[in-house]
């Protein structure tokens, strides 16, 4: 959290780093480090998993978390929309931490997130979170989108998709380095299908190697693009650790 955020905050330093390139069904696309998703030729930036009022979600339950997530990951959102200045942005699926997350949005954050549509178009995807779409908030809400050749969906349809986009899962992935195991979220992608981290900075992730993912990718040409603190650092499954 502590990484992005701070990231975020730096646009000096976030501008002097690249992000990953690859692609999803020969369409090009860029792994931010920021954990978004950018499509140069059509212009889309696209992000997942915000789980935008979470610790408010947690509160109605009883149970009591900082309050710091949505104005946190707002600020990281900000600085990779102004990073790319995209003319679509498509957000993913669990967009809000539960249906009454984008109802109850404080009227700041609302704000913020009109400026942040302001001239470009913006689609929620609804996710298993928020299945009722987003609530007096600039775009549309889809159950999934076909776009540029590619089909963009909160949850991964079970076996090989090829031009899918998903997320739902948060992967995550962990290598080895300087003799220490470090898991970070991760972009993963086998050329055919991509699987996004979740945007959420209070987010967890779920391993590459979960039986979760089996059957989503082909092992020998899939590479997860892990979120490092001074890069993308990408990695082929068969260097990850189990």
């Amino acid at each position: 959290m502590i990484t992005r955020l701070a990231l975020a905050r730096d646009m000096t330093s976030l501008a002097a780093i690249a992000g990953a390139e690859t692609t999803v069904h020969g369409v090009a696309a860029v792994c931010d480090p920021l954990g978004a998703l950018y499509l140069p030729d059509a212009a889309i930036l696209v992000v997942s998993d915000l789980h935008l009022e979470k610790g408010a979600a947690f509160a109605r339950r009883g149970m009591m978390l900082p309050p710091y997530d949505t104005l946190a990951t707002l600020t990281v959102l900000s600085a990779v929309i102004a990073r790319y200045d995209p003319k679509l942005v498509i957000s993913l699926g669990d967009n809000f931490h539960d249906r009454k997350g984008s109802m109850l949005l404080p009227d700041a954050f609302r704000q913020l997130i009109v400026g942040l549509a302001r001239g470009r178009e913006w689609i929620w995807i609804n996710g298993n979170h928020d299945p009722d779409g987003a609530v007096d908030l600039p775009g549309q809400s889809l159950d999934e989108l076909v776009h540029s050749g590619l089909t963009f969906r909160h949850e991964p349809k079970a076996g090989r998709q090829v031009g899918e986009i998903a997320g739902h899962l948060h992967p995550s992935a962990t290598v080895r380095r300087r003799e220490k195991s470090i898991r970070r979220p991760c972009f993963a992608t086998d050329g055919g299908r991509l699987l996004m981290p979740a945007f959420g900075l209070m987010s967890g992730g779920l391993d590459l190697r979960h039986k979760a993912m089996a059957g989503l990718f082909d092992h020998p040409s899939l590479i997860a693009h892990l979120l490092g603190r001074d890069r993308i650092y990408s990695v082929r499954f068969g260097s990850l650790l189990a």
